[in-house]
Order: structure tokens, then C-alpha cells, then sequence
């Protein structure tokens, strides 16, 4: 994807584009007067020690959320009545994820970015069925980072975590504890779930597509934070820390500050960049995450606000301009010193043995089966869960090329690695993208090479996932299925 996206200004609001039932304009006048909602962090959940291990209980049930004041939503929540808890754990843990299924339909929790077995990965395989529990038990092995979970439940992934089931893993580890980063959880380093949602004149949400959100993606015309609407957050007159998750079905934010200062990316998807990168801007596509640097020592408040765009930008322009949160500075001014010039050792990409390649492909511009999507294939074919599509042998290094010669970005989901970036189309991704990705930006007409290694785990009979992060794309056919043996 390219480093900028060209910002459009013509749209006033978000989702003006799709003229959509927009009710920014009976929120507007009480945050122009100063009366925005407080933003709250997500419980942090540290789970209990039980036989060595450490215990966390997710119950998934259906609530009612406040979006609005004096106005009930229905939403879909873990622990509360919608998104989840941060589930904290370090690196080596042992863990046992305890989900209750409050819902009254099936549902798949998936945890994403992790490697773990196959049968606990949370995805299509592994369905809960009403009032049980499941409760699958891996070791967390990845680096100190920035990961989620979220429903994966096959055709209802999109209307699952447009509800609410969706939460935030923190994984530390001895490594980034060395790194002087701000690192304090709810004093300089913040975690914080972007979305944005779509309500009716009655304050609800649906999950009813219409023709073009089967094909776009479901989009809305308010943004949230943490389930919050356009939120304000005191923080310290220093230094702080933001970890950032796209939790969208299908939006593109282009994040910026509102004054045009600059910031430094230090993380992506699977951890620390090996550098700080400085930007004025930073793209984040649906599934993706990233954790950003920046200095409020001047004590004056700020807007982090998101060009938002669609899959389709090429085609329809951006959607406006979310303004996301207001950070305050509070206290006396924190001068801070000079950013780390390192941050993380990562080996160089190794030689690959294999490479596969993956073409993204829409029949009929995605409707051709309906208002669930269809139409959308991985190399001619749709998901079918009875067909696995790749055999990958265990602790091979692979090259794989994901093609797409569709009008529409797609955001290509691995489960079960962290991969490095190759190469665009043949030119060296930017210094953003040199980390550990778990989900990759494809733009139309693009060639992206990837390196992954499935080092771990084997089953011959359960299969992970590789899918378009568009949850209506995932679930209108754009996924596919592969084991390692």
C-alpha cells in the first residue's frame, strides 16, 4: 500500500459518501460546547493462577450499550456489554481462555495474531455452541506486542464484531521491558479499539447490508473509541504511548494529529519495530495494529483524527474525516529526551524453499450470491470449510505472493504467524512495514511477497485460516484454508 493515501476533504462527515443516516448532528452541538464523554480503558484482565497456568474468563452475551445518553443499544459483549476485556499476559505463559457462550447461537472466538495449535485457534473449526463453554489451553509464545481477539463464527464473523465481540491482548515480555518506551498501562500507555458504527433513528446498530456493503464492507458515520463516542483522555504533559487496533468491519483510517505534529510509529502488528519511524500520518486497514510515540509537552490539547476511506477508494474518494479522541495534558510539562535510535534486533528475511502464490478475486463485483456477500474467491475459489486448500510442511520457509487484480484494497490475514514484507510489486516495503505482520495491505493492481514459517504446531485434519479482513469479503467467500503437517 502506498506510504500516503491522497486525503479528499470534499465529504463534511464520515460516511456521507454512502449517504448514510448520519446522527453526528445531534451528538455535534454537546461535544462543540465541551461536553465530551471521558474515555475509559478496557478492563485489564491478568487472569488467575490455577495448576500453573494462568486462567482467564470471557463470558460472550448479548447487553445494552449507552452509546448515547438515556439511549439503550443492543450490543454483543465479553465480560461487559460490548468489545472486552485487555487480557495481559507475558510472554511463556501458560494460559486456559474459559469462553462462555451466553449468546443464543453458535459462535468462534479467534485469537489473532497468536501461534498456537490449530484446534485452540478460534476460527471457523472451533464453534461453541450455545450455553457451553470452551476452554482451549497454549502457551503464549509471541513477543511483547499489541494482538486482539474476536468472533470468526463462518458467514457471521461481519455481524458478530460489528456488535461488540471483540477485545485486546497486551503481551509483555522481557525484551520491550528494556526498551525506554512509555509503558505504564492507563498512566503513559494507553490502549485504544477504533471503530465506527452505524446507528438508526432509534439509536441502534442492525447488521443489515445493503448491495454496496456486501461488495465495500458495512461501514458507519460515527466514530468510537473503546465504545465510546468521540471521547476526550487526560494524559501526562510528556511522552505517551498509543496502541492502536483498527477494529472496523471494513474502514481505512489515515491517522493524523489535528495540528499537524509528528509522532513516531514503534510497533506493528507482531511487536516492536526493529526502529522508531517518524511520520506525520499512519494507515492503519482493518485488523491491523500499531502503536505510536508522541510528545504532548506543550500542554496544549490535540485531536487524533482518521481520514477514513473505503476498499474502494479509487473508485469513490474518502469518506471525511473521523475525529476519533481529544487528548488533554495534565500536570507540569515532562521534557522528554531523545527517542531510542534502536528498538529490537530482527534476523534478515531468510531464503525460502517454497513460494505459493494467491490471487484475490471478486465475481460480479461481490454480489453475485446475495445481500451476505458472495462472489468473492482466493485462486477461483470460494471458502469451503470441507476442502483444505494448502498443505504447508512444518519448519519451512515460504514465499508467499498475494495478488489482486480487484478495484479494492484487501487487508490478507494469516492465521497462526508473524511474516515479514518482502517486497510491493517489486520495490522494498517502507520502514513501517519492517516488523512482524500478521495482516497485509494489497492494493488494487499490487503484488505483495510475504515470508512466513510455520515452525510449531502440526495437524493434519485441523486447518488455519487466510482470509481478506473485510469481514463482509471473509464472509462473503475471500478465505481459504490451510494445515501444516
Amino acid at each position: 500500500m502506498p506510504n500516503r493515501l491522497t486525503r479528499r476533504q470534499t465529504l463534511a462527515a464520515l460516511g456521507a459518501a454512502l449517504g448514510a443516516p448520519a446522527l453526528l448532528g445531534r451528538a455535534g452541538p454537546a461535544f462543540a460546547q465541551g461536553a465530551r464523554p471521558q474515555l475509559v480503558m478496557p478492563p485489564l484482565l491478568e487472569g488467575a493462577l490455577a495448576e500453573g497456568r494462568r486462567v482467564y474468563d470471557l463470558a460472550v452475551a448479548a447487553g445494552e450499550t449507552e452509546f448515547f445518553p438515556g439511549e439503550k443499544t443492543a450490543t454483543i459483549g465479553l465480560n461487559q456489554s460490548y468489545l472486552g476485556p485487555i487480557l495481559k499476559v507475558r510472554k511463556g505463559d501458560a494460559v486456559r481462555m474459559n469462553v462462555a457462550n451466553g449468546l443464543g447461537e453458535p459462535m468462534t472466538l479467534h485469537w489473532h495474531g497468536l501461534n498456537l495449535p490449530a484446534a485452540t485457534d478460534g476460527g471457523p473449526h472451533q464453534v461453541i455452541a450455545p450455553a457451553s463453554t470452551w476452554s482451549p489451553e497454549f502457551e503464549m509464545r509471541e513477543r511483547a506486542g499489541t494482538y486482539w481477539y474476536h468472533g470468526h463464527m463462518m458467514h457471521r464473523t461481519g455481524a458478530h464484531v460489528w456488535a461488540g465481540m471483540a477485545g485486546m491482548i497486551r503481551v509483555e515480555d522481557a525484551e520491550a521491558d528494556a526498551v525506554p518506551l512509555p509503558s505504564t498501562h492507563g498512566e503513559d500507555d494507553f490502549t485504544l479499539v477504533l471503530q465506527d458504527r452505524r446507528f438508526t433513528r432509534d439509536f441502534q446498530m442492525p447488521y443489515e447490508l445493503s448491495m454496496h456493503d456486501a461488495m465495500a464492507g458495512i461501514a458507519g458515520d460515527t466514530a468510537l473509541v473503546n465504545g465510546l463516542i468521540a471521547p476526550f483522555m487526560e494524559v501526562p504533559a510528556g511522552r505517551i504511548r498509543l496502541r492502536l487496533l483498527n477494529g472496523s468491519n471494513a474502514s481505512f483510517y489515515n491517522l493524523r494529529f489535528s495540528d499537524g505534529r509528528r509522532f513516531w510509529q514503534v510497533a506493528s502488528d507482531g511487536g516492536l519495530l526493529p526502529a522508531p519511524v517518524e511520520l506525520a500520518e499512519a494507515i492503519l486497514a482493518p485488523g491491523e495494529r500499531a502503536e505510536i510515540v508522541v510528545d504532548c509537552d506543550d500542554g496544549a490539547a490535540v485531536s487524533l483524527l482518521a481520514d477514513v476511506f473505503s476498499a474502494e477508494v479509487r473508485m469513490m474518494g474518502g469518506r471525511g474525516t473521523a475525529d476519533f479522541l481529544e487528548l488533554r495534558p495534565t500536570g507540569a510539562a515532562r521534557a522528554a529526551g531523545a527517542m531510542p535510535d534502536k528498538l529490537l534486533d530482527l534476523p534478515e528475511p531468510e531464503a525460502s524453499a517454497t513460494t505459493r502464490r494467491f490471487v484475490l478475486e471478486m465475481g460480479g463485483m461481490g454480489m453475485g450470491r446475495g445481500m451476505m456477500g458472495g462472489g468473492f474467491a482466493i485462486n477461483g475459489k470460494a471458502m469451503d470449510p470441507q476442502r483444505i486448500d494448502e498443505v504447508v510442511p512444518v519448519n519451512t520457509t515460504e514465499t508467499w505472493v498475494i495478488e489482486n487484480p480487484t478495484p479494492m484494497f484487501h487487508p490478507f490475514h494469516i492465521h497462526n504467524t508473524q511474516f515479514r514484507i518482502l517486497d510491493r510489486s517489486g520495490q522494498k516495503p517502507g520502514p513501517h512495514e519492517a516488523g512482524l505482520k500478521d495482516t497485509v495491505v494489497v492494493a488494487p493492481g499490487e503484488s505483495v511477497s510475504v515470508q512466513v514459517r510455520f515452525a510449531d504446531f502440526t495437524d493434519p485434519d485441523r486447518p488455519y485460516m487466510y482470509h481478506c479482513h473485510i469481514l463482509e469479503h471473509e464472509d462473503g467467500g475471500m478465505m481459504g484454508q490451510f494445515t501444516v503437517v
